[in-house]
């Protein structure tokens, strides 16, 4: 099992014990609904980490708090992708079509027009 594998084992464990043991019986929809919430919060915690504030002192960058915030985003997002059934292997794989055709954007070789660069004589 590679690391992504393992990721995906995890949180489904945890997704279903956490499931199991609160008695909760979401849909589908319901727990990607939940889990978008989530990863928005988590998401507004990454951004307080960072000094967005710039009507704010900034504070010193703490790098374990933001990893900290980066590995609960993954959480949920994984947890997404469990309710919508995609797989470790299937999300692997549409992660590297996806780039191959960003990269064809960027070349302006897309079949889909208006991301190349354009570069300035």
């Amino acid at each position: 099992m590679d690391k992504l594998e393992m990721i995906f084992h995890y949180q489904n464990l945890f997704d279903s014990y956490v499931k199991k043991e609160r008695g909760l019986n979401f849909t589908k929809e319901e727990w990607i609904q939940k889990e978008i919430l989530a990863t928005l919060s988590e998401l507004s915690e990454l951004l307080t980490e960072v000094n967005f504030k710039w009507w704010k002192n900034p504070k010193p960058l703490n790098e374990d708090n933001i990893k900290e915030e980066l590995v609960d985003i993954l959480h949920f997002f994984v947890g997404m992708c469990l309710n919508a059934g995609l797989t470790a292997e299937e999300l692997y794989a549409r992660y590297l079509e996806k780039n191959k055709e960003n990269f064809k954007r960027q070349e302006g070789t897309s079949e889909k027009k208006g991301y190349e660069l354009k570069v300035e004589s």
